[in-house]
């Protein structure tokens, strides 16, 4: 009897046990987002948390918002089947920050408001430029979204040994509710607690695996990697590059498109980018930052442990038969290391994970959606904050029924892959009008328009005609049809260079005469805070 098995059968004869963990969750962090839902009086409490967070709680709030599903179960199972390739991810979304820190964190949080479109409305045309950033966001969101809602559906399937597809979608239903009330009731506020404590017992479950995994090989590391090769049948090979990204031309060109879109997709993600607002001043931000940068690190670092413990400790077999992409090689892992109990408590940390970065991603797509949308193109600049929040928490409903519906077609794809795809589209669409319009005197709203919407389009066109959607009978979304003709599995390598030289072009051959007095403003306002909100 496989492992796989085995956890299925433990996991139902503690079914009771894991049930309840769940709903003691669920319930403790419904109970905060009502209590700061409560305290949310205005738009500034809805969107920015009421500016009312240390640089500390934002870095863990911000921690807790980048360590999804994909970063604990996606890149556990990478490393699991791939090894030293599936480890890259790590590198990436770690190496991202460096360029969030000294190019986006301190002038953004000192020329914008709520949303990424304060800051591009700011020397630009206000309806156009709005309405591209609305698009983006909510699209990036929903790339992101589609990862969360894959992880959910996999996990509480192996949890509560559903096999039939009817359960599985029943859960991703599920989970895209409770994001839902998450957001709608607790606006930032209740989404920022949330976040915090699931940063905590994410760290924690990691530390603890971590421990018991070098507890089993007596702290050796070199034991660990060498047993992981063994087990792996591919041996060394295992722990050297290019099992994945290296075997043709095209799987190293997709490489350097992954880590490109890892690098600077950080800095153009909607709902990191909203975080930057919860914190009183710039100084405040750089901090949160710092934070976010030393606790994600350690994590990251403790993601090889789990991945290569995965590979030690279980037969390859094992984990794909329970999850074709890998998913669920860490909660299989903790029922190999601890029995039920660990896989209950481990497997519940993950569903916090997976419902606390929902909820962020949702709270990012609708409030750009009421801010920038709703109340600057529609009513131009004329609606209340109450009609402002009210619009906000039907977005949120709209958006997480689109989230549930593609999530049911996404459950079979490694999520750290899909939100790959997500980083790809950010720093394709969102990344170059970020950087142009801090830093670039020339820019226009021509030059914004088309690097927004040229970035996006050509991410997600490309998307649409790769490998990941249809193409590839193990992993596409669609196995049984191939209408795929790009090879890469990731946009990034054509999207991104893309995205800048279209923002470039674009306002270059701009008829609009750039607002030197307006720049001058900027500049002076994101280097020093002057006059910030």
């Amino acid at each position: 009897m496989s492992i796989h098995q085995l956890a299925v059968e433990s996991a139902s004869d503690h079914r009771p046990l894991i049930i309840t963990l769940f709903s003691v969750f669920v319930a403790a962090t419904l109970g905060i987002t009502v209590w700061a839902g409560r305290q949310t009086k205005d738009a500034t409490d809805f969107y920015a948390g009421g500016r009312s967070f240390s640089g500390f709680q934002n870095g863990l709030a911000i921690s807790g918002d980048y360590m999804s599903a994909a970063s604990f179960l996606g890149i556990a199972g990478a490393i699991a089947l791939t090894g030293y390739d599936g480890f890259l991810y790590s590198i990436g979304f770690l190496v991202a920050w460096l360029v969030a820190l000294l190019l986006v964190a301190e002038p953004l949080r000192n020329t914008g408001r709520y949303t990424m479109g304060d800051v591009l409305a700011y020397r630009m045309r206000q309806r156009p430029v709005r309405t591209a950033a609305g698009v983006s966001t909510i699209v990036v969101s929903i790339f992101y979204l589609l990862a969360q809602m894959a992880g959910a559906g996999v996990l509480v399937s192996l949890l509560l040994g559903i096999t039939n597809e009817a359960g599985k979608i029943l859960i991703v239903v599920l989970v895209g509710v409770v994001m839902i009330l998450y957001v709608s009731i607790g606006g930032m506020k209740g989404t920022t607690w949330v976040q915090m404590v699931k940063a905590v017992m994410l760290i924690a479950g990691a530390l603890l695996m971590t421990f018991l995994v070098l507890l089993k090989f007596d702290f050796n590391v070199s034991e660990l990697l060498g047993e992981a090769a063994k087990n792996s049948k591919m041996g060394h090979a295992f722990l050297e590059p290019g099992l994945k990204y290296g075997a043709t031309g095209t799987t190293k060109l997709d490489f350097i498109s992954l880590g490109l879109a890892l690098v600077l997709g950080t800095a153009g993600l909607p709902h990191i980018l909203i975080r930057f607002y919860t914190v009183p001043t710039a100084k405040a931000a750089r901090k949160s930052v710092n934070w976010a940068i030393g606790i994600i690190g350690v994590f990251y670092l403790m993601t090889i442990a789990l991945g290569f413990g995965a590979a030690a400790l279980l037969d390859k077999k094992t984990i794909t038969d329970s999850n074709p992409a890998g998913n669920t090689a860490a909660p299989l892992l903790a029922d190999e290391l601890g029995g039920p109990v660990l896989l209950a408590v481990i497997s519940a940390v993950a569903f916090a994970t997976i419902l606390a970065v929902v909820a962020g991603l949702t709270l990012a797509s609708s409030s750009s959606f009421a801010h920038d949308l709703y109340a600057n193109v529609i009513r131009k600049g004329e609606a209340t904050q109450e009609e402002e929040i009210k619009a906000a928490r039907w977005a949120t409903v709209g958006i997480g029924i689109v989230a549930i519906v593609l999530g049911v077609f996404a459950r079979d794809l490694n999520v750290a892959g899909l939100v790959a795809l997500a980083f790809a589209v950010a720093a394709s669409a969102n990344l170059p009008t970020i950087l142009y319009s801090l830093f670039w005197k020339r820019f226009t709203t021509q030059g914004a328009l088309w690097s927004i919407y040229g970035g996006l389009a050509s991410s997600v066109f490309l998307v649409l005609f790769s490998p990941v959607v249809s193409g590839n009978p193990k992993s596409s979304m669609f196995k049984d049809v191939d209408f795929h003709w790009f090879p890469l599995e990731n946009p990034g390598l054509i999207s991104i260079p893309l995205g800048f030289l279209l923002g470039w072009v674009g306002s270059l051959l701009s008829k609009e005469k750039p607002d030197n007095a307006k720049y001058a403003e900027l500049e002076v306002r994101s280097l020093t805070g002057y006059g910030a909100h």
